[in-house]
Formats: structure tokens, sequence, C-alpha cells
């Protein structure tokens, strides 16, 4: 078997399609010289991979915004110019995916490994940090950032800012205390989509694989809120859900993979898990339109792991290891499986303060 050399590191990835182009949720195993991935089927990795990515000779883009609703992107070129776009759940899982995929690229190359690390152990002063609560800021009509009307290259565009004026703005409210900490941080904010670039010179340096070059200190780099170029969808468009339930504190978020109500069939679902108000929103990560596809309230709740010793009552097909269940104060009983039996408790310790 392939993965007999020694695995890295495993887990669940959206992954964009070479013919189709579609996104498809595959299980990825990191080995030193290769990215194996497999299909998924009745919360089953199937036994032979669906296709594997050789890693020598590769290059690594993160964050990639070539995709504006997917800001959580790993982009991976191999030397043959065959380029793989891969999303995950966080921020905090696509930089360790990235991390450990070019450690594995250069490790014959110690003194990149070690950049990389010292490059991640840079923005841990961003990790405290609400970026919602910078873009409230940013939006108050008194004391947020102006928007003005630009021209650049002869395109005119309405309500943006440029990079200077949010450096400057990052500053003056306290949430920075040097251009370079301001300039970091607001990559941040248009690496996770809460900001975009517009106009050439802008646009241009989002192609650098230095996040700290994504984003220009300059007068002449236009930006706006990711927000401002999105259609209104209609009513009949719109998901049933309150729009407080999603105002919450996330707590945890990750892939897991959920029992269907109906069919009873098993599907990898995003499962983002937010506090005050206690609620568990569960997404389709092929989708991009980023709504949920059902979710809950916790308050009432009672979540329990399941016996790992063949299948649980409730559960259909032959799924067995890593389950916990959920019972919601309607009596709804929700199914999920999660990869490891560390990630089992993880999620089951975050679950029950909330209930």
């Amino acid at each position: 078997m392939e993965e007999e050399a020694g695995v890295l590191k495993e887990g669940f990835l959206v992954k964009r399609g070479h013919v189709v182009r579609n996104w498809k949720v595959r299980w990825f195993v990191l080995l030193q010289d290769k990215l194996l991935y497999y299909k998924i089927e009745g919360g089953k990795k199937e036994p032979s991979p669906k296709g594997r990515i050789l890693l020598d000779g590769c290059t690594i883009t993160c964050p990639c915004l070539e995709y504006e609703n997917r800001p959580l992107l790993i982009k991976l070129k191999t030397k043959t110019n065959t380029d793989y776009f891969l999303e995950c759940c966080s921020r905090e899982e696509r930089d360790s995916w990235a991390l450990d995929i070019t450690g594995a690229i250069h490790a014959g190359h110690p003194v990149q490994v070690q950049e990389l690390h010292k490059m991640k152990n840079s923005f841990k002063l961003l990790e405290n940090i609400s970026l919602h609560n910078i873009v409230e800021r940013m939006y108050d009509s008194s004391t947020g950032i102006k928007l003005t009307r630009n021209l650049d290259q002869g395109n005119r565009y309405k309500e943006t800012f440029t990079g200077s004026a949010l450096v400057d703005w990052l500053i003056s409210n306290s949430f920075a205390v040097s251009r370079f900490e301001a300039v970091t941080l607001a990559s941040m904010l248009m690496d996770e989509n809460f900001i975009r670039p517009v106009g050439v010179r802008s646009t241009e340096a989002t192609r650098s694989s230095d996040l700290s070059e994504k984003f220009l200190d300059d007068s002449t780099a236009l930006y706006m809120f990711a927000e401002s170029s999105k259609k209104n969808t209609s009513s009949k468009e719109e998901v049933h859900f309150n729009i407080s339930e999603l105002s919450g504190k996330i707590v945890k978020q990750g892939f897991l993979v959920k029992q269907g109500h109906k069919r009873k069939n098993w599907k990898v679902r995003k499962f983002v898990l937010r506090a005050d108000p206690a609620f568990l929103h569960y997404y389709d990560p092929t989708k991009e339109d980023n709504k949920p596809v059902g979710g809950f309230s916790l308050r009432g709740c009672l979540v329990s792991a399941l016996e790992d010793n063949g299948v649980p009552a409730g559960v259909k097909g032959n799924v067995q290891g890593n389950l916990f269940k959920i019972i919601t104060k309607n009596d709804i009983h929700y199914y999920i499986q999660a990869s490891s039996k560390a990630e089992r408790v993880q999620w089951i310790e975050a679950i029950k303060p909330l209930t």
C-alpha cells in the first residue's frame, strides 16, 4: 500500500475537479513525497486512492485568492503545470495543511522549513483579535473607514478605500501598533473574504506567494468590502435561519460525517459551533453560497459518544467508530462521525457547556 511509507497528516479537504470543475469532499493523506486522496462512501474511506498529487517540484500558494467565495484555499502547482485547488474548513486548518505540505515539499531543505515556521509564528499576535469586530467598526458611518469613488485604468469604482487608508485606520483605531502589523491584519481581512482587491495594482499583488505582500500599503491600491460586489438574493433564495442564530461567536468548526434524516445516507458536512446564542449549524462544503443546510439550538440538548464495537442502534449502514449522538430538546436525533476518537472527544467537550 502507498501509505506504508508513513502518514504525515490526514483529513477532509474539498477539491476542485479537473474536468467538470465541480467541488467534492475527499479524504487526503499526506506522505513524504505525495498527497493521496480518497472517495468517501457510506462514512468509509475507499481502499484505493481516487488520485495522487506528486509533491516533487510542486509550488504552493497559500492563501489562494482566485475564488472569491472560497477564501480558505491552498493551490498546488505540480512540475507538469497541473493546478490543484484544495479548500479547508478554517484558517487554522488551512495554515496547518500548508505548513505540513510545504515541509514535505522542502524535506531536503531544512532552512526553508525553518523559515516557514518563523513566518507562521509571526502571526500569533493576531489570534486574539476578532476580525468580525474590526469589520463592524469599519462599517460604522461616523468612525469607520471612509469610502470614496476612485478611477483605475479608466474604470470607475464606487465605495472603495486605498490600502494606505486602511493601514492608517487600523493604527488610529488601535488594532495595530505598526504599519507592518496593520498590513498583516489587512491581509487577514482579505484572506478571510471580508475585503477584496479591485483594480489592476491590488489584484496583481494577490498572486504573490508571500502573505505579507498580498495587501499593499499604497495610495494607488484599491480595495472594497467583499459584500459590496455580491448580488442581492431574493427572498426565495434565503435560507430560513434567523440572523441571530448566525451571529454568535464561533467556538469550533470542522468537517464531520452526518447521517441524513430521510434517506439515512452519510455525507460530509462542515459543522460550525457557535456560542451566545448556542447553535450548531452544518453546511454543504461543495457549495459556494456559504449558507447552512441545517442547524439547531443546543439549549436542552444531550450529547454522548456511541459504542465503537459494532453498529449502534439508530445508525444505518455499516458505519461504526468515532460516532456520537446529539438529541435536541424536540427529541430529534443527530448521528455524527468524527475522523478519530480524539476529534470526537474535542467536539463533545466543546458542545456540552453550551447545552
